[in-house]
């Protein structure tokens, strides 16, 4: 699609943020549409990153996240688990290969548990931790106008892998780059120093991108079935239930928590499984339990209505036990009827 049909399309969003009959507060419906349809710029400071320095970084690393940091290319990233020797899932977070240094990304909330991990593993290790709070900071772009954005904006970018970091001077100041993973939407992070965060968000809406806010970016994670540690991935799960796959590797040597993964993947699957569903009726909070047949099989973690242009579409992201796992199943969840449904949701993207 090109930018100029793109941004038509999100000028017709209302500005009371009404799709049909289902109102969202403030201008979310019209967020959600600019992520779709166009290019949305947004804040990313609450993402934290650290750096791992020292010879044994690599080979420390490897040994206490569930990817595979030992063959990591040069400017290529990875998502993984930390977990607890009993497998489940202490957190979640990005490690990127920057040559002289591993850049660890992961949630603020997250991070003084991380560190706290790091320090107790780290005994007579060559590897040297440095929070990067104050000195690198990020925003985000997301939409199919990203691409065209971004070089609009003076960023002569190239075509990235998912994960994949890329270096450029914009103005003569020292920015990355890196494309996102999520597999339903493109996006990217451009990292630099915080003084400049400013400057360089102006140049982006300049250059055509709109400014959206964390919920319309929450409606975008939900619809794509991306899953969020602290409320979709608890430390009572396994990896394994949370099916993403991209998390984990099994051919890369031992880890803290590798026994219990090994042990599910050469005994067969778990009990439980992510997934989505599509609902119909009063949307369940998180928290609520599934049931079929009277008996309870699951819970929801995650709930939205989605401002779709035919009306709101209401979706839900938990867990089930596998035997109820078939796309199309009908299962409950307090008022509403659940239907199970793939990730990504259907027709949105």
């Amino acid at each position: 699609m090109g930018m100029t049909s793109a941004f038509h399309d999100v000028a017709s969003v209302p500005a009371s943020g009404v799709y049909g009959s289902v109102a969202f507060p403030g201008n979310v419906a019209g967020e959600f549409h600019i992520l779709l349809k166009a290019c949305g710029v947004y804040d990313l400071s609450l993402r934290a990153k650290a750096a791992l320095t020292g010879s044994d970084r690599v080979r420390w690393l490897n040994g206490m996240i569930t990817n595979n940091v030992r063959d990591l290319a040069l400017n290529q990233g990875v998502y993984g688990f930390l977990l607890n020797p009993q497998g489940r899932i202490l957190g979640d977070l990005y490690a990127y290969n920057r040559g002289e240094s591993l850049i660890i990304d992961t949630d603020q909330g997250q991070l003084p548990t991380v560190l706290a991990l790091f320090d107790r593993y780290i005994i007579m290790d060559d590897v040297e931790v440095a929070n990067l709070d104050g000195k690198l900071t990020a925003i985000g772009v997301a939409g199919p106008g990203s691409r065209d954005i971004l070089r609009s904006a003076g960023l002569e970018l190239t075509d990235l892998a998912p994960l994949q970091v890329a270096d450029m001077l914009w103005n003569d100041i020292k920015l990355t780059i890196v494309r996102n993973d999520n597999p339903a939407i493109e996006s990217y992070e451009l990292w630099l120093a915080p003084e400049h965060i400013s400057s360089l968000q102006e140049a982006l809406i300049r250059a055509g991108a709109k400014s959206v806010g964390s919920e319309a970016l929450d409606l975008m994670r939900i619809a794509a079935g991306m899953p969020r540690y602290g409320k979709d991935i608890r430390e009572r799960d396994l990896p394994q239930e949370t099916e993403q796959k991209r998390a984990l590797h099994f051919t890369k040597g031992c880890y803290v928590g590798q026994e219990i993964v090994e042990r599910i993947r050469s005994r067969g699957n778990v009990h439980r499984k992510f997934t989505g569903f599509e609902v119909d009726g009063q949307l369940p909070l998180p928290g609520t339990k599934i049931e079929a047949n009277g008996k309870d099989i699951g819970e929801i973690t995650s709930s939205a209505t989605l401002p779709v242009a035919t009306g709101g579409r209401s979706v839900a992201l938990g867990y089930i036990r596998r035997e109820a796992e078939k796309p199309g199943n009908e299962l409950s969840a307090g008022d509403a009827r659940l239907t199970v449904a793939n990730l990504p949701f259907a027709n949105i993207f």
